[in-house]
């Protein structure tokens, strides 16, 4: 069982710090979602290890939720550099881009 500090008073006034929120701009996706659009969306995508490691998912979770951007619309590319490199995902085609783009 825990000791009670009796040296401490209780009129020492309690010094608590209230941190404001931070707010999410357009730079920080607030979503898995968003931040693997964002991933795939790089020049030079990502691979499967990279969104793994970032957005801490199995293997097989990495490629359903890239299954499951494929079956909502997205163009994403998958390449093999070389033999012995592994294999990178990239986004060709956001269709939000494209239905932006049509309506302007």
């Amino acid at each position: 069982m825990a000791k009670l500090n009796k040296d401490k008073t209780a009129d020492v006034p309690v010094g608590w710090v209230v941190k404001p929120r931070r707010r999410l701009s357009a730079k920080n996706p607030k979503t898995k979602r968003d931040q693997l659009i964002r991933m795939l969306s790089s020049t030079n995508g990502a691979c499967a290890d990279a969104i793994c490691q970032k957005l801490g998912w199995l293997p097989h979770s990495t490629r359903a939720a890239i299954s499951g951007l494929r079956k909502s619309g997205f163009d994403v590319s998958s390449e093999r550099p070389g033999p012995s490199k592994p294999r990178r995902y990239r986004i060709i085609a956001n269709p939000a881009a494209e239905v932006a783009r049509n309506a302007g």
